[in-house]
Parts: structure tokens; sequence; C-alpha cells
């Protein structure tokens, strides 16, 4: 059978997982880490269990890493898996962080995902809540509307970068030498260098020619 490129994780991780993913990419539950999970995977299902499941703590760190880390997102991976979702929940809160982050380019079509009335974060009671404390500066505007005291910004709830990247091998080199599946790539070849092109491929979601190019590379300079 050929290979078939996948974008979108196979599965979707039970509520302990998604709290060791969390701790594994910075986040500062308490508990053990997952070692290196793939980024993009635990922010998509973060911000279900925080929208669809309200769970508005985890949707509070979530927004304080997205604020801390957001340069270091694989942009591209993001939109594609954030596209997929039918949440209409979902897709208002990613419609909303491009909104916050509308100075970066790369999450420009986000913002095309939600069309219509703005979505409340509460089901119930937003309307006081925001008339008490006013909106979250973050989504002032934008397409969700949130209170300013529903999700609790503390950075010394994350990682910083400088920390994260000493313990995640994939942030370290979107660090080096930027966000792009080539960084996760070199990342999972640090770890295994003897991976497959296929098997390489599927860990990293990128095509075999990125792949085939990256362990090249890899096995060059290890020569």
């Amino acid at each position: 059978m050929g290979f078939r490129r996948a974008l979108l994780p196979a599965q979707s991780p039970s509520a302990e997982q998604l709290t060791a993913d969390m701790i594994g990419i910075g986040m500062l539950f308490s508990g053990e880490g997952s070692p290196a999970p793939n980024i993009e995977d635990t922010l998509l299902h973060a911000s279900i269990a925080g929208m669809d499941g309200e769970d508005f703590r985890v949707l509070a760190l979530l927004c304080t890493w997205l604020g801390a880390h957001s340069p270091r997102i694989n942009a591209d991976r993001l939109v594609a898996i954030v596209s997929a979702q039918r949440s209409r929940r979902v897709r208002a809160f990613w419609a909303a962080f491009a909104h916050w982050k509308r100075g970066d380019r790369r999450f420009a079509r986000l913002r095309r995902l939600h069309r219509g009335p703005r979505v409340d974060l509460f089901t119930a009671g937003q309307e006081f809540q925001l008339r008490r404390f006013g909106e979250d500066p973050r989504f002032a505007g934008g397409p969700l509307r949130v209170d300013g005291r529903a999700l609790r910004d503390r950075p010394a709830d994350v990682l910083t970068p400088a920390e994260l990247a000493r313990r995640h091998p994939a942030y370290r080199w979107r660090v080096i030498i930027g966000p792009t599946y080539r960084a996760d790539l070199w990342a999972a070849l640090e770890g295994n260098p003897g991976l497959t092109v296929t098997a390489l491929a599927r860990e990293a979601y990128s095509s075999i020619a990125a792949a085939w190019q990256a362990r090249r590379d890899n096995a060059l300079l290890r020569a």
C-alpha cells in the first residue's frame, strides 16, 4: 500500500493523556508530562476540551500558552487541523485567536472559520459577567465574547520559551530553523536516527519528500 499523508491525529486522547500532553508542551498542571508530544495535536485537543467540554481551567492555560508561544506554532498544520473541525464553538475560539494575533499573518485564514453572531464563552450568564468585568482585551471585538475574569492569564502557569526549548526537542528545533515540518523531522531523527522515511513522515505529519530530504541531510551530518 502506498504512503498516504495524514494531517489529523489518528484519535483523540483520554482526559489523562491530554493532561500529560499539555504538561509536555509546558502547561504547568500537576503530574507527569508526556515526552515531547506533538504541539499542534495538543493545542487542538485542549481547545476542544475547553470549548466543547467547558473546561475553562484548560482553556485559560491554553490561552496563556498561546500568548507566550504562538510564534513557534506550525501555522500551516494548525490551520489545516482546526479547519477540519465541525464544532461551532471550537471554530469560533480559533477565529478569535486569529483576531487576537492579527499581527501574525500566518493565522489569518483562521479568521474565516466563524461567520455570524459572536459566540459566548459561557452558555449562561455571559451578559451579566460582561457588564460586571468588561471584555477580556485579548478577545475584545472578535468572534468570542469573554469577560475579563473568565480566563485567568498568569505567565507563571506556563514554561518560558527558553525553558520549553530545553525540554521539548521539536520546540527547540523550531527555535533553530523555524516552526516548520522540517523542524519536527529533525527532532524525530534526533530521538531515533534509524527511522525509515515512511515512519519519519508519519511521525511528523510531513510529506515523503520532506522526510526523505531531512533524513538525507541528517545522515550527511552524522557521516
